[in-house]
Protein backbone atom coordinates (compact mmCIF):
# COMPACT_ATOMS: atom_id res chain seq x y z
CA UNK A 1 0.00 0.00 0.00
CA UNK A 2 1.63 3.04 -0.94
CA UNK A 3 1.14 6.37 1.39
CA UNK A 4 0.37 9.63 1.02
CA UNK A 5 3.03 11.84 0.06
CA UNK A 6 3.02 15.51 1.36
CA UNK A 7 5.52 17.72 2.35
CA UNK A 8 5.77 16.43 5.55
CA UNK A 9 6.93 12.79 4.44
CA UNK A 10 10.38 11.51 4.60
CA UNK A 11 11.34 9.15 1.73
CA UNK A 12 13.77 6.02 2.23
CA UNK A 13 15.58 5.42 -0.98
CA UNK A 14 16.00 1.59 -1.72
CA UNK A 15 18.86 -0.34 -1.27
CA UNK A 16 17.93 -2.36 -4.29
CA UNK A 17 18.32 0.66 -6.13
CA UNK A 18 21.41 1.30 -8.29
CA UNK A 19 22.69 4.44 -9.31
CA UNK A 20 24.54 5.94 -11.69
CA UNK A 21 25.46 9.83 -12.67
CA UNK A 22 26.92 10.70 -15.91
CA UNK A 23 27.39 14.52 -16.74
CA UNK A 24 24.79 15.97 -14.69
CA UNK A 25 22.07 13.07 -15.44
CA UNK A 26 21.73 9.98 -14.12
CA UNK A 27 19.79 6.90 -14.73
CA UNK A 28 17.56 4.90 -11.72
CA UNK A 29 17.58 0.90 -11.89
CA UNK A 30 15.69 -0.81 -9.35
CA UNK A 31 18.15 -4.72 -9.36
CA UNK A 32 15.29 -6.40 -8.00
CA UNK A 33 12.02 -5.63 -10.60
CA UNK A 34 14.29 -4.50 -13.78
CA UNK A 35 12.79 -1.24 -13.40
CA UNK A 36 14.57 2.09 -14.51
CA UNK A 37 14.07 5.89 -14.46
CA UNK A 38 16.30 8.62 -16.39
CA UNK A 39 16.81 11.63 -14.32
CA UNK A 40 17.50 15.04 -15.95
CA UNK A 41 20.01 17.16 -14.00
CA UNK A 42 17.53 19.00 -11.76
CA UNK A 43 15.88 15.23 -10.99
CA UNK A 44 19.59 14.38 -10.45
CA UNK A 45 19.59 16.80 -7.72
CA UNK A 46 16.64 16.09 -5.90
CA UNK A 47 17.98 12.38 -5.53
CA UNK A 48 21.23 13.16 -4.02
CA UNK A 49 19.26 15.80 -1.74
CA UNK A 50 16.58 12.59 -0.74
CA UNK A 51 20.01 10.61 -0.54
CA UNK A 52 21.23 12.89 2.38
CA UNK A 53 18.47 13.79 4.53
CA UNK A 54 15.33 11.80 3.24
CA UNK A 55 13.00 14.77 4.84
CA UNK A 56 10.82 15.92 1.10
CA UNK A 57 10.48 19.47 3.21
CA UNK A 58 14.66 19.45 3.30
CA UNK A 59 15.10 18.83 0.00
CA UNK A 60 12.42 21.28 -1.43
CA UNK A 61 14.11 24.28 0.81
CA UNK A 62 16.95 23.21 -0.89
CA UNK A 63 15.78 23.29 -4.50
CA UNK A 64 14.57 26.83 -3.41
CA UNK A 65 17.58 28.21 -2.57
CA UNK A 66 19.62 26.49 -5.76
CA UNK A 67 16.89 27.18 -8.39
CA UNK A 68 15.21 30.18 -9.40
CA UNK A 69 11.53 28.53 -8.83
CA UNK A 70 8.22 29.63 -7.79
CA UNK A 71 7.33 27.59 -4.25
CA UNK A 72 4.40 26.20 -5.54
CA UNK A 73 6.02 25.24 -8.87
CA UNK A 74 9.00 23.31 -7.14
CA UNK A 75 6.47 21.51 -4.20
CA UNK A 76 4.25 20.38 -7.00
CA UNK A 77 7.29 18.93 -9.47
CA UNK A 78 8.66 17.42 -6.09
CA UNK A 79 5.94 15.27 -5.23
CA UNK A 80 5.31 14.41 -8.78
CA UNK A 81 8.45 13.10 -9.20
CA UNK A 82 8.69 11.29 -5.60
CA UNK A 83 5.38 9.13 -6.06
CA UNK A 84 7.08 8.16 -9.87
CA UNK A 85 9.86 6.88 -7.96
CA UNK A 86 7.13 5.47 -5.69
CA UNK A 87 5.20 3.83 -7.97
CA UNK A 88 7.94 2.22 -9.32
CA UNK A 89 9.66 0.66 -6.33
CA UNK A 90 12.79 3.30 -6.50
CA UNK A 91 12.14 4.61 -3.22
CA UNK A 92 9.37 4.05 0.30
CA UNK A 93 7.40 6.74 1.84
CA UNK A 94 6.85 7.28 5.37
CA UNK A 95 4.73 10.07 7.21
CA UNK A 96 6.71 12.63 8.83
Amino acid sequence: METSITLESRVRLSSEVLFQELQGEAVLLNLSTGVYLGLDATGTRIWQLMEADGSLRKVLDAMLAEYNVSEELCAADLLKLVAKMQENGLLEVSPS
